[in-house]
């Protein structure tokens, strides 16, 4: 090979039960089953035997961080993603348009509000409460961020978003020191403001006479404080770029220090088309020896319980994504975050197939690439923790262990 470079390609969700196949077995996949044929398989667990994974500490455990040591929370990896700029110690939540009415949630998303209409909302929506600065931000459909930036914020409190239908739930601290009592109050002001503010705006108003459900109210989920922490290339000497479409997968890239590759994604839903990932492909192997790509489709119709989806979405990878990776000369790490079955409709802890492909690498005797074939694989049943040191090994950059 001219060149050692390493790919990871993540296929969020990727692993399936057999019903009696799974979505990877049934699928026409001659280009993944090739490199399987080719590579060294085995199996996967992200964070160890039977744990259910996060989609947010997953990621950081595959990228070589552990989530015990690293992990921040959901929000500021989320904030992060939309390009928001955080200062340490700044608390973020995960928001939600959603429609209230006398206070009870009746629509969690708003009719799913598109894009462009709730883009618009986001001007209304900053603020400062007492000391504490309040930033909000749009991202996609009914989707956004909240930052609480100011001193004495702690990110040990509730969610105010009940899960479902039923009244906006106060937000309430979970430890007894003062920061997580000040948060919670400040927080439940907030909420109030929203709510108030998104009732008086014309755009509300329009929906409501269209008879469309109003985005009058926010929902704050998943609370965590932004930490700084040693960069992919400080730890690893990594030259590396993230190609996802999702705010989560580039905020956990922007966290670690990762250079983002920004691709336009359909107005309306943000989600970005495979030929638009496999240009990025092609024009970031010139200049990165580390690639993190990263496909969600996969894990949405496993939550739809959406078989036939999952399977021609990985035949479609299969036919658009594997060869442009095959071409590059890169090394191939092949995997998913987690399993999402389509018959649970919910992640899982059962393992993902795993496969590593380089042409100058040792091929074990596996033939396909799915969860029952890999079984048998040369890796055996690895950790998330692995594969971090597995790609520096390969392309090069591992250090020695002792003299």
């Amino acid at each position: 090979m001219t060149s050692k470079k390493a790919i990871l390609f993540i296929i969020d969700g990727l692993g399936d039960l057999p019903t009696p196949k799974t979505p990877l077995q049934a699928a026409k996949k001659p280009n993944l089953d090739r490199l399987a044929k080719n590579g060294c398989t085995g199996l996967l667990s992200p964070l160890g035997r039977g744990v259910v994974p996060g989609s947010d500490t997953s990621h950081l455990r595959l990228l070589g961080y552990d989530p015990e040591a690293f992990y921040c929370g959901r929000g500021p990896l989320e904030a992060l993603g939309v390009g928001m700029k955080l200062e340490e110690g700044d608390v973020a939540f995960r928001a939600n348009f959603a429609t209230v009415k006398n206070g009870q949630v009746v629509d969690r998303r708003a009719g799913r509000i598109p894009t462009s209409e709730a883009r618009e909302l986001e001007k209304y929506l900053s603020t400062k409460i007492e000391d504490v600065e309040i930033i909000f931000k749009h991202s996609v459909q009914h989707r956004g961020v909240v930052v609480f930036r100011g001193s004495g914020l702690s990110p040990m409190v509730s969610d105010t978003d009940p899960h479902g239908e039923g009244q906006v739930a106060e937000c309430i601290p979970c430890d007894q020191i003062g920061e997580a009592s000040k948060t919670a109050r400040i927080v439940n002001k907030y909420m109030k403001f929203a709510i108030q503010r998104l009732s008086e705006v014309p755009e509300n108003k329009e929906r409501i006479r269209k008879n469309l459900p109003p985005a009058n109210a926010l929902l704050l989920r998943g609370a965590g404080a932004y930490k700084k922490v040693p960069s992919i290339i400080e730890r690893f000497g990594l030259n590396s770029v993230c190609i996802a479409g999702g705010a989560l997968y580039r905020g956990v890239a922007t966290y670690i220090g990762m250079d983002v590759y920004m691709v336009l994604g359909d107005p309306s839903t943000g989600m970005i088309k495979l030929e638009e990932k496999v240009k990025a492909v092609e024009n970031a192997i010139k200049n990165y020896d580390f690639i993190f790509l990263h496909v969600k489709a996969t894990d949405n119709y496993g939550h739809d319980g959406d078989f036939k989806g999952k399977k021609e979405t990985i035949e479609k990878i299969d036919k658009e994504i594997i060869p442009v990776l095959e071409r590059s000369g890169a090394y191939l790490i092949i995997t998913g975050d987690h399993s999402t079955p389509c018959s649970r409709r919910e992640h899982s802890g059962h393992e993902v197939p795993i496969l590593i492909y380089g042409r100058d690498e040792r091929p074990d005797k596996v033939k396909k690439f799915d969860e029952i074939s890999c079984m048998a694989g040369g890796l055996g049943h690895i950790e998330g923790k692995d594969v971090m040191p597995i790609i520096l090994n390969l392309i090069g950059k591992a250090e020695k262990y002792g003299s």
